[in-house]
């Protein structure tokens, strides 16, 4: 009879969330397969995150920061965590939403939809940016004409630019992402694959581009996809969920699969990735690319024209591939062979080996 006792409190105990050992869990943690509460994992979640900016110095009081808002789970669990952290913790920061239109239909003008009602949510001013106010094109135009295959190359190019030109407008210190585990992971993957050894050097850097227009934070760096989902869905926030409709083909989405399955195998493989990018060495004797600016819109760049201003000026001339790629064909036309070259000189950059 004891022993059947001893044995039924210790299975009633194994179903009480392992941190407050108080109430019932709901969620096995995917970063640490702990059995937690609902309450417990809100405040571990909240606090990792904590620990991280305190941690890395992400921020001074007094800041101008603007969250990069998609309407995505990312931006948004962002958005209300560093809300409610600079509230709860007092950093002193005036918080913004900064947001771009790709102008992609069916996918970014929904989505700037749940980007409006988080302004009205949370209360914080949001400034968007238009792909055909800076450029003149719009993703759909820029796939109506390039297709499919190499369509993710313009968007992020540009994108990148777009949200330093909002930055600018916000006089911003700061811009942070919401960038989380397995978004890192994937790049330092990428970057191993693509043979990148100048973005895998930088890759894991919490604190990016302080040395260019706007200084971009991951606070979300080691925190798990899965989790922010999990953290959405009990918190009830409004966020779009729809993949972009031009991003099934992208090569990013074969290396996110691969590290998904290893997450199935061995959930710190997200972690241990990040922290192998994080050791890698780059030879004392490997020529990196020179930061220097763009000759034509001024923009940071370490070739005489930034990769923005390539891919535009062959949209405008009706080369879209211009940039591209491997250039094909004769170049019989003198002006064609001297864009084509422009693009090559981009695409010869100084690789090196790396020492581990």
């Amino acid at each position: 009879m004891e022993a059947g006792e001893g044995k039924s409190k210790k299975a009633g105990g194994s179903r009480l969330c392992c941190i407050c050992n108080q109430r019932r869990p709901v969620l096995k943690r995917p970063k640490t397969l702990q059995q937690i509460c609902r309450e417990c994992f809100y405040e571990v979640f909240e606090e990792e995150i904590h620990h991280v900016i305190v941690g890395n110095r992400l921020f001074k009081s007094g800041e101008r920061v603007a969250i990069g808002a998609s309407g995505g789970k990312d931006s948004t669990v962002l958005a209300y965590v560093l809300s409610e952290l600079n509230r709860r913790h007092n950093y002193g920061l005036d918080l913004f939403l900064l947001s771009i239109d790709e102008g992609i239909t069916g996918y970014r003008d929904d989505s700037l939809e749940t980007v409006k009602r988080n302004e009205v949510q949370y209360g914080l001013p949001l400034q968007i940016v238009s792909y055909k106010d800076l450029y003149g094109w719009t993703m759909d135009e820029i796939v109506k004409m390039i297709g499919l295959k190499n369509n993710c190359t313009f968007c992020g190019v540009f994108r990148r630019q777009a949200l330093d030109r909002g930055a600018a407008l916000l006089k911003l210190d700061k811009l942070v992402t919401g960038h989380n585990a397995d978004d890192i992971a994937e790049t330092v993957l990428l970057n191993i694959l693509r043979g990148d050894i100048a973005r895998l050097s930088r890759c894991t850097s919490i604190t990016t581009g302080e040395d260019g227009p706007i200084p971009r934070c991951k606070p979300f760096k080691y925190t798990y996809e899965k989790e922010i989902v999990m953290y959405a869905y009990f918190k009830k926030l409004d966020y779009f969920s729809t993949e972009c409709i031009y991003s099934p083909n992208a090569y990013r989405g074969f290396a996110r699969e691969f590290i998904k399955d290893l997450e199935r195998l061995r959930p710190r493989a997200i972690l241990d990735i990040i922290k192998s990018g994080e050791d890698f060495r780059i030879a004392t004797t490997t020529k990196m690319p020179e930061q220097g600016t763009c000759e034509r819109c001024g923009y940071i760049s370490s070739q005489k024209w930034c990769k923005a201003c390539v891919l535009l000026e062959g949209l405008n001339r009706g080369l879209p591939k211009m940039g591209i790629g491997r250039p094909r064909g004769s170049g019989n036309d003198q002006k064609d062979t001297k864009a084509r070259s422009t693009a090559k000189s981009i695409e010869s950059k100084q690789c090196g080996s790396l020492d581990f």
